[in-house]
């Protein structure tokens, strides 16, 4: 990856959080504090949990009126009632992705965890105005949206905000160099982006003291 780069396609009002990441060797990860306060953070959830209420949790805020303009559901809604009604354990064994989705239950936003390394040239920022294909993270093809902040590289599209991420620079275990995106809705403020990307920061420096993090705002 050489730069990222906000298009001058994209709206004023729409923006995209970037934490760039640096992990330290593996060995170096301290995986037993990060367990113990996940484990604390996890149970804090249920707690706050304990009488959801989708029209409370979801129903008002920008991500879930944002995918529902496209005809789909908020996957991080599917995630949080999946793990608070359902019982479904928090995923375990790819610690550099579970900053991301610990976060994603925490502050209910929105992000995306990609290999770095992975990524062709520069990772440009842009408004789609087509559907263009591009392998899923999912398994065969996804396709992006108009209208939709999306997000390419050289060689092909990288994470769509609507149909989520390729296969080619989605998080691997052995990643070390680690973007995580915040993704805005329309309005949303760079702000807002930067206090969920501060969590995940926060949440990297348990598990690996010794990380170099940058932030990029768009």
């Amino acid at each position: 990856m050489r730069e990222i780069i906000r298009d001058t396609s994209l709206d004023a009002d729409r923006h995209l959080g970037i934490l760039e990441v640096w992990y330290p060797d593996r060995s170096e990860w301290d995986t037993e504090a990060f367990n113990a306060l996940k484990a604390k953070e996890l149970e804090a959830i249920r707690e706050e949990g304990a009488e959801y209420d989708r029209e409370t949790w979801f129903r008002q805020e920008p991500y879930f009126r944002y995918f529902r303009k496209f005809k789909k559901t908020s996957p991080v809604m599917m995630q949080v009632e999946s793990f608070l009604l359902k019982g479904r354990p928090f995923p375990d064994g790819r610690y550099n992705n579970a900053v991301a989705f610990l976060t994603e239950l925490k502050t209910r936003c929105l992000l995306g965890s990609h290999d770095a390394d992975m990524i062709e040239g520069d990772l440009v920022i842009y408004k789609e105005t087509e559907k263009t294909s591009f392998p899923s993270i999912h398994g065969g093809e996804a396709h992006s949206y108009p209208g939709d902040v999306t997000c390419r590289d050289d060689r092909s599209i990288v994470v769509s905000m609507i149909a989520g991420a390729d296969s080619r620079t989605c998080l691997r275990d052995d990643s070390e160099h680690v973007l995580y995106f915040a993704f805005g809705t329309p309005g949303m403020a760079a702000e807002t982006l930067k206090t969920y990307l501060d969590q995940v920061e926060q949440y990297v420096k348990v598990l690996a003291p010794k990380a170099e993090t940058k932030l990029h705002l768009y």
